[in-house]
């Protein structure tokens, strides 16, 4: 049962660090919360990391191409989806965006049968229309927010994709390295992750916009909470699911919509309609139906 309290222990602490990011983006647009996430994360990924090769004496990580490809694919996509959540939760808002983030799960699972051979099963099906249905509703903006809503939730569902896309290839990058011992291997393959985003990222913005290196510098207090959000929620993550299926692992993690939903009026105060509660309830409930699957 442990499992399930680190999977309930890790939504509010995703929630939190998603909360950080946003403050950020105003001064150093998305692009630098983004980076944030990656740079002020990694040095607490890499003290993780050394905890768990102590305790991890039998591992034998095996470095090849198929690993190096998967952890290149999976960043970049990471990064994008990112980006792509940050700049929504400014136009649809911090709880609707991430409701559609949670789209990530039935993609995910779309395109690992797609394109790994992944079985499903039918309840596993209904629980992906149950969750489009729910999206849809979700996503539908008013008359008079067309513009911002509607940008925001094609954002939101970009995200949910590009994240999508990250699951497997990080899946695959675990399983190229160390299949015998998940959680050295997931937290290796997040540190090994993390360091080419960073660069990357410090690499584009050091050319492109400069002056977002700059103001990445100057909010390092908020930075590294988000940092320090993000990797105890990747701790959390990857301890749950080195002792649980990921499956029921991310049927427990529904609880970050709610959670999120919390925050959001609290903190951005920020409300819900009628019909974006319902919206967001039919989500939540097709990403659970989906992950028992």
């Amino acid at each position: 049962m442990l499992w399930i309290f680190l999977t309930a222990a890790a939504a509010p602490l995703q929630v939190a660090r998603n909360a950080l990011q946003r403050g950020l983006v105003g001064d150093a647009g998305p692009w630098g919360a983004t980076l944030v996430r990656f740079l002020f994360g990694l040095p607490f990924s890499l003290s993780l990391f050394a905890v768990v090769a102590l305790l991890t004496p039998g591992a034998a990580p095996h470095f090849s191409w198929r690993f190096a490809a998967a952890v290149a694919i999976g960043g970049l996509s990471q990064i994008g989806a990112t980006a792509a959540l940050l700049v929504a939760m400014r136009r649809a808002g911090f709880a609707v965006a991430t409701v559609l983030q949670q789209s990530s799960l039935p993609l995910a699972a779309l395109f690992g049968w797609a394109l790994l051979g992944d079985a499903l099963r039918p309840h596993a099906w209904a629980g992906i229309a149950l969750t489009t249905a729910g999206l849809a509703v979700l996503s539908w903006p008013r008359r008079d927010q067309l513009q911002g809503v509607g940008l925001g939730s094609a954002l939101g569902l970009a995200s949910g994709a590009a994240f999508a896309v990250a699951l497997n290839a990080y899946r695959q990058a675990g399983l190229a390295l160390e299949p015998h011992h998940a959680i050295y291997s997931a937290t290796a393959s997040v540190c090994a992750a993390q360091a080419i985003q960073s660069a990357f990222l410090v690499a584009v913005l050091a050319v492109w916009r400069p002056g977002v290196l700059g103001a990445v510098a100057q909010s390092w207090r908020p930075s590294l909470g988000a940092g320090f959000f993000g990797a105890a929620a990747s701790a959390c993550w990857f301890g749950a699911l080195a002792m649980a299926p990921a499956g029921p692992v991310r049927a427990v993690g529904v609880i970050e919509a709610p959670i999120a939903a919390a925050a959001g009026r609290r903190l951005f105060k920020e409300r819900l309609s009628a019909r974006q509660l319902a919206g967001g309830a039919l989500a939540a409930a097709g990403v659970a139906i989906t992950a028992l699957g």
